[in-house]
């Protein structure tokens, strides 16, 4: 299953589905600048005043430098729960899913 590198210009953004992480915080531990576990046990992702965005499909977008470390979070969750799409038209190009 062949996924499409994003080009430079596109902007990426990030969520995580609450109702599949499994709070093993390995998000967290390669991109701690974009997620962050809470007091309840799961991630979250974090806007740039790194403030934790709880409202349901919150997003954040992905700073460049942090891009593989974004899409390594993604593709190892163990709960499948990051999402990393496009900003210009919301396809999921990293993450449970990705096309």
């Amino acid at each position: 299953m062949q996924q499409e590198a994003p080009t430079g210009a596109e902007t990426l953004e990030v969520w995580i589905d609450q109702d599949l992480c499994t709070g093993d915080g390995i998000c967290a531990q390669y991109a701690p600048e974009v997620f962050e576990l809470d007091i309840d046990g799961l991630a979250y992702v974090k806007n740039a005043q790194d403030e934790l965005l709880q409202g349901k499909g919150a997003a954040t977008p992905v700073p460049l430098p942090l891009l593989t470390d974004v899409v390594d979070s993604a593709k190892e969750c163990p709960g499948e729960c990051i999402h990393v799409r496009r900003v210009s038209d919301s396809v999921e190009v990293y993450g449970p899913d990705a096309g």
